[in-house]
């Protein structure tokens, strides 16, 4: 059975905003800083501010990542050193621990 892709999407609240730049940089190169087994191996993955909105409850920062697997996306969460070093950027700024959600089945309407 071939694996499916795994969307992730990721929401932080940053109290500072001064703090929330520097997530940013690391995540403008994390599809090409992070490696599995010397290759880059996120398909994609974007990130930005989020919208002053009373809807978002005051998450300030969103980011969208992409993997071709399950067991890609657990190496990213567990042994990634790009990973380890945007938690590092982190560490200390982001609060409460950010909402992380994903999925594998996922309805395409965009043609």
């Amino acid at each position: 059975m071939a694996s499916k892709p795994v969307y992730r999407v990721t929401m932080f609240k940053i109290p500072d905003p001064a703090n929330v730049q520097p997530m940013l940089d690391k995540y403008a190169t994390m599809k090409q800083d992070a490696k599995k087994d010397g290759k880059p191996y996120i398909l994609s993955c974007v990130a930005g501010r989020a919208v002053s909105d009373p809807r978002n409850q005051g998450y300030t920062l969103y980011a969208q990542t992409s993997f071709a697997s399950l067991e890609d996306m657990k190496y990213y969460d567990e042994q990634c050193e790009a990973h380890q070093a945007l938690k590092a950027v982190g560490k200390g700024k982001v609060d409460p621990p950010p909402i992380v959600l994903y999925m594998e089945d996922v309805v395409n309407w965009h043609p």
